[in-house]
Formats: C-alpha cells, sequence, structure tokens
C-alpha cells in the first residue's frame, strides 16, 4: 500500500513538472504563432546560456516568451521585439548578434586567429628551409678530394 501511494504521489509530482514547461498562448492570426517561433528559437535564454529561450525551462525563459506574446500582441515588429530583448539583456541574449565596435572580435576572432596561426606555421617551415639549405648536405669535389687524401694516409 505505501509502494502504490508513494508511486501515485511520484507520478502526479512528475506531471506537474511536465506541465509546468508548456506555455499555451492563444494568438489572434497564425503569421503571429509563426514569428513567435522563429523568435523564441532567435533569442537564447540568460540563464542556460546554451539554450534558446523556446526549449528552456528557466522561470526567466518563461517570463521572456511571456513579454514577446505580449508585444506581438501590441503589434511590434520582430526587429522591435529584438531591440527590447538586447536593450535589456546586452547583445548575449541573441545567438547572432549584430556587428559592431563591441561584437567585432566576435565575429573577426576566429579568423585572425585561424590567419595568424597559418603565418606562424609559414615562417617556421620557410626558418627550416633557410637552415637547411645553409647546412651542406654533402661534400664539393675540393672537400671530397681531401677528405678522400686524408682517409688514404691514415690506412697506410
Amino acid at each position: 500500500m505505501k509502494r502504490w501511494i508513494a508511486a501515485v504521489v511520484l507520478g502526479l509530482s512528475l506531471a506537474g513538472v511536465a506541465h509546468a514547461a508548456i506555455d499555451t498562448y492563444e494568438f489572434a492570426k497564425e503569421g503571429d504563432r509563426e514569428r513567435f517561433r522563429e523568435l523564441t528559437k532567435e533569442l537564447r535564454c540568460p540563464k542556460c546560456q546554451n539554450q534558446d529561450i523556446a526549449d528552456s525551462n528557466a522561470p526567466i525563459a518563461a517570463d521572456l516568451r511571456k513579454e514577446i506574446f505580449r508585444m506581438l500582441g501590441e503589434g511590434k515588429d520582430n526587429q522591435q521585439i529584438i531591440d527590447f530583448m538586447v536593450d535589456r539583456y546586452g547583445d548575449f541574449v541573441r545567438y547572432k548578434p549584430a556587428l559592431n565596435a563591441k561584437t567585432a572580435l566576435l565575429w573577426f576572432g576566429p579568423a585572425g586567429l585561424l590567419l595568424g596561426g597559418v603565418v606562424i606555421i609559414a615562417v617556421i617551415v620557410r626558418r627550416r628551409r633557410v637552415q637547411r639549405a645553409e647546412t651542406p648536405g654533402s661534400l664539393s669535389a675540393e672537400e671530397r678530394e681531401r677528405l678522400d687524401q686524408l682517409l688514404d694516409k691514415n690506412q697506410e
């Protein structure tokens, strides 16, 4: 009997958690529903960091979804909604932040590091080639002749 009660309590608590993650919104137009989906997929949850607000169960993500729904109801366009979120939470809230002075390193940093690595490797390879060219691997004809004479003297 105790196991049955524990199973019922556990089942009810899990059902409550699963139900809490689902938001239901009634949209006036089907286009608003699609815009809501796009916006919630494009914006990052400030708490979860690598999860969009559409998939996040964090309370702040639920608040952001409600805010987006409210602003869609007011007739605001996508750019106004994104600008509001960026003003409030910073460029971090966008998965693809706009290119400006603050985000230039984010956009061009990886390419700069890759280019720098290629330049360093090219310099290293060139130096090794120069060192090999300066270090004689074979003797000149005169040096071979002299070496042969010295070896012949030693054998006698």
